[in-house]
C-alpha cells in the first residue's frame, strides 16, 4: 500500500528541495518571470510563514505552494498572490489541487480574504488548477513583462473567500 501525500508547512531546512522544483519551474520559460531561484533569506523575507506548504511523499517533496503580501498598504493585508509549483514527476496527480486547498484553508484562518493570482497565459494547466479550486478570470495584463527578450502577457485569477465577508 502506497503512502499518502502528506501537507505539511516548510522551514529554512526544506529549502534545497523546495529551490530545486523553483529552478524547475524557472526552466519552463512559462511558470515565472523570475530568472535564478533567491536565497532562502530573500524568499523567506517576502513570504508569509504560516503560508507556505509542501506536498510530501515517502520523504520526498514533490511541490510547494505559498503565499506572498500584494501589498505593504494596511488597505490590502488581507490580499496575498499565490505562488505553486509542482515537480515535473509527480504532475497531474491531483497535487497542486492538495496545495492549493490546503493554502486556502490556512489563508482563510490567518484572516486573509482575497487570493490572486498571476499565470503565464499560456500555462493552461495553472490556469485549470486555480479554477478547479475556486479562483475566477478576471482579465489579463497584455505584455505585462519580458523573459529572454519575448513579451508575456498574464492572466489574472483571484479568489474571494466565502468565509471572511
Amino acid at each position: 500500500m502506497s503512502a499518502p501525500i502528506e501537507i505539511v508547512s516548510f522551514s529554512e531546512n526544506d529549502w534545497s528541495e523546495i529551490a530545486a522544483i523553483y529552478q524547475e519551474g524557472i526552466a519552463t520559460g512559462i511558470a515565472t518571470f523570475e530568472t535564478k531561484v533567491p536565497s532562502w533569506q530573500d524568499w523567506d523575507a517576502s513570504h508569509i510563514k504560516p503560508c507556505r506548504f509542501k506536498a510530501m511523499k515517502e520523504n520526498q517533496v514533490m511541490g510547494w505552494a505559498a503565499l506572498s503580501p500584494t501589498s505593504k498598504r494596511k488597505v490590502y493585508q488581507g490580499v496575498a498572490e499565490v505562488s505553486i509549483y509542482i515537480t515535473s514527476k509527480f504532475r497531474n496527480l491531483g497535487i497542486g489541487k492538495l496545495l492549493l486547498s490546503r493554502l486556502i484553508d490556512e489563508s482563510e484562518a490567518q484572516g486573509f480574504w482575497t487570493l490572486q493570482a498571476g499565470i503565464f497565459r499560456q500555462n493552461k494547466a495553472s490556469i485549470a488548477l486555480h479554477k478547479a479550486v475556486g479562483f475566477r478570470e478576471i482579465g489579463y495584463r497584455e505584455k505585462v513583462g519580458r523573459l529572454n527578450g519575448v513579451w508575456h502577457d498574464n492572466t489574472i485569477l483571484e479568489r474571494r473567500s466565502k468565509l471572511i465577508l
